[in-house]
């Protein structure tokens, strides 16, 4: 069964690469001429140099291919051309939709997010079915993403077979950019984390946000969401885990939240005029308004999500870190207490 993968040089899309060939599966991924290819360095799998944008690659791209994971995104929290996010997110899915299509794909695993989902916003979590709008998202990404998950429900409508996943805040090994998540750790490691905000996250290991999209595809019903989590956690309790994994503190100080949003507007706008990626991603403090708290037993019960504790992805997620030179703080560290 050949498979085609999109974001698979990705930080979810080759943990999904590496599942997929610990089945046996034949594996075809879409790689941008130029992309940093390291995170499939070492798989089996067949190159295919294309774009989201560009439809004749997708369209040779899939031919063949019995199933479609669709796990690429810009997820930049910050640009001075927002247009770039909405083409890739919403244009690149239709693409890519059109082309599985074309190609009579089987079967569609679409890689969406939490962020697009309803929120109570009480610290209560939300689930597939939380009533939620366009008016709710914040940001071109979260905008974007919505939108995306719109057009494949269109797609589902017209009988292409999607099941639509939405990953909360993965963690682990291969996190190369890296992500949001994956920065606040790097940065808790080299002890750049001097405070935090009253926010609250869902997190799961990466290894099995992927296995979430395999089992998507094997029992997932097409047009049913799916969440892909595990635990919800404080942002304060993410750094206690922290804490105890490396023996680094967690921070004690909390930022009021009015002072830091102003703080953002004012980068935000100081970006828009130098370019520069701000300091403070406004759409991040705005996110962090409230508890992004998600329920995910539908995936569990439905799917068979595995749910591996929290802490050990956090500890592997620390150990890649230090491994690959992203932690020089806590790797002197580590060296001179030895």
């Amino acid at each position: 069964m050949k498979t085609f993968v999109t974001g698979a040089t990705g930080f979810i899309g080759s943990a999904i690469v590496r599942e997929l060939l610990r089945d046996g599966r034949e594996v075809r991924v879409l790689a941008r001429t130029g992309s940093d290819l390291s995170n499939l360095k070492g798989l089996d799998v067949e190159i295919w140099r294309g774009d989201l944008l560009d439809a004749e690659s997708l369209h040779h791209g899939t031919k063949g291919c019995d199933v479609l994971y669709h796990a690429a995104a810009d997820y930049r929290l910050w640009t001075r051309k927002p247009d770039e996010v909405f083409r890739t997110n919403v244009g690149g899915t239709i693409a890519i939709f059109k082309a599985a299509i074309e190609n009579n794909v089987s079967r569609v695993v679409y890689t969406s997010s939490v962020g697009t989902l309803g929120n109570p916003g009480n610290g209560k979590p939300g689930n597939e079915d939380t009533e939620v709008t366009l008016a709710d998202m914040v940001g071109s990404y979260k905008k974007s993403k919505f939108m995306a998950e719109r057009e494949a429900e269109k797609f589902i409508a017209c009988g292409l077979p999607v099941v639509i996943v939405n990953p909360s805040t993965p963690v682990g090994p291969y996190d190369i950019k890296p992500t949001p998540t994956g920065k606040i750790i790097v940065d808790f490691l080299n002890r750049r984390m001097p405070a935090y905000l009253d926010t609250g996250l869902n997190l799961i290991a990466v290894e099995d946000c992927a296995r979430g999209h395999i089992l998507a595809e094997q029992k997932g019903i097409p047009g049913r969401k799916y969440i892909l989590g595990n635990s919800n956690f404080s942002l304060y309790e993410i750094f206690k885990l922290l804490q105890k994994i490396t023996g680094i503190e967690a921070p004690k100080i909390q930022l009021p939240y009015t002072p830091v949003l102003v703080a953002a507007w004012l980068n935000e706008g100081l970006s828009l005029i130098t370019g520069m990626e701000p300091l403070i991603p406004l759409a991040g403090v705005q996110m962090a308004s409230h508890k992004m708290f998600f329920d995910s037993d539908r995936a569990v019960l439905e799917l068979g999500l595995p749910q591996t504790p929290v802490e050990v992805a956090l500890e592997r997620a620390v150990e890649w870190f230090s491994a690959n030179d992203y932690a020089y703080e806590y790797r002197r560290n580590q060296y001179n207490a030895a």
